[in-house]
């Protein structure tokens, strides 16, 4: 069995395809690059404050991809 992706490791990813060292991303966001540092290395989390700047800064967006569940089966007179 495969592991799903998680926010964080998207979040990664489009930190490293950004082509932007934390340096310049921690200068133009706010976001201290302790915390980028830690972030990528997977040591530690960020709070959504952090988050909601670095997803603006890469403009970025969330996509919901739900799996699809059979309906359920409707009452007469529903």
């Amino acid at each position: 069995m495969s592991a799903k992706r998680t926010f964080s490791d998207d979040l990664r990813r489009a930190i490293q395809r950004s082509g932007k060292s934390r340096y310049r991303i921690s200068q133009e966001t706010g976001v201290s690059e302790a915390v980028l540092c830690k972030f990528m290395k997977a040591e530690h989390g960020m709070l959504l404050p952090s988050i909601d700047k670095l997803y603006v800064y890469l403009g970025l967006r969330l996509v919901a991809e739900c799996e699809t569940r059979p309906k359920r089966p409707t009452k007469k007179g529903e």
